[in-house]
């Protein structure tokens, strides 16, 4: 009997685990095929050959600049942004089991906002200055928040009523400073507010490389132990894990990550939001959500963009396509929780 029920389990391991894999095979398959898609569509569609030869570092007349100065950076920008975006924010949600524990209704991404518009309207810095400046202010809007929460004992639903409020507060920030900035000045970060891979320059995309490259592997490492925090503070204290130190690695991580792309794009709304809750939902449990996390949030974003440059009669920025998608599920979202006592 005994024998019999390890080998149930672990039949049924292994069948999230094949599932777990075709999911991110999946998806990665998707993201190149989007990535593609975006060097290939355009004004002009350029023939696959003469991309390659362009990436490959031969000058095709009219390809080369379309390519490598416009259409080049735009991918790589959405793919590491999504990416970024999308393991930043199921890092919340598991980490304080709740979906609505976001880095977008926390406020932290708004707070990284207000830093980069200081940035570019009032001090007009490098984009290098503006994301150094984007990372201090979300992490100071992530502590802040932990403060306010805090109070005699950590409450999940505290510290989200908290993040709203603080949210609103940095809304009310950001409206100011667009109502003092020069006239020069607005188009920019009128169009950076509203999430916009437009104008992206590989040079200025290194931090968001370097960023994501080194804490992204850095949350699917301490991936593993997100379930356990996902039980509770006392569960997972039992089964041994210094839930303060894993907690801060993984805090210090996500919002490294999302402050970057919130300052390389703009913010991107509701990626971060949406990527954990899909990735879930397809990979099922028993497995770590952060690296199917990371490839929905850059699925959503590639797609999004190509939605909003060739779907409608207007071009539109790939922050008003993700919100078009995000606001329906946040109120299906919260209407789910109330119905089940959540809230």
């Amino acid at each position: 009997m005994m024998n019999s029920t390890i080998t149930q389990i672990k039949a049924g391991r292994n069948v999230r685990r094949r599932k777990w894999l075709v999911v991110n095979v999946s998806l990665t398959i998707s993201a190149l095929l989007l990535s593609c898609a975006m060097l290939l569509l355009g004004n002009t569609i350029y023939p696959v050959g003469e991309v390659v030869r362009t990436l490959m570092g031969e000058t095709v007349g009219g390809v080369s600049f379309a390519v490598n100065t416009i259409r080049l950076p735009r991918m790589v920008a959405g793919l590491f942004a999504g990416i970024a975006f999308g393991i930043a924010g199921n890092t919340f949600q598991t980490m304080l089991r709740n979906p609505l524990a976001n880095p977008d209704v926390l406020g932290i991404t708004a707070g990284s906002s207000v830093a980069a518009l200081i940035g570019i309207l009032v001090l007009q810095t490098s984009q290098s200055t503006v994301s150094i400046m984007s990372v201090l202010a979300g992490l100071a809007t992530c502590a802040l928040i932990y403060l306010f929460a805090k109070g005699k004992s950590f409450s999940v639903g505290r510290l989200i009523l908290v993040g709203i409020g603080i949210q609103a507060m940095l809304t009310s920030m950001i409206s100011y400073l667009l109502l003092i900035g020069t006239q020069e000045d607005l188009p920019t970060a009128l169009r950076w507010m509203s999430g916009s891979l437009n104008g992206a320059q590989l040079d200025a995309l290194f931090p968001l490389i370097l960023t994501v490259l080194v804490c992204a592997p850095i949350v699917i490492v301490f991936g593993r132990h997100l379930n356990l925090l996902e039980l509770g503070e006392q569960s997972a204290t039992s089964l041994g894990l210094q839930t303060d130190k894993v907690r801060l690695v993984l805090i210090l991580s996500s919002v490294a990550m999302l402050a970057i792309a919130t300052a390389s794009t703009g913010p991107i709304a509701f990626v971060a939001f949406l990527s954990g809750p899909i990735a879930k939902r397809l990979v099922g449990v028993g497995f770590s959500n952060v690296i199917p996390a990371g490839l929905v949030g850059a699925n959503l974003v590639l797609a999004a963009d190509l939605v909003g440059q060739f779907a409608f009669e207007t071009r539109f920025p790939v922050g008003v396509i993700t919100g078009m998608l995000g606001a329906p599920f946040l109120l299906y979202l919260l209407i789910r929780m109330n119905r089940k006592g959540s809230l």
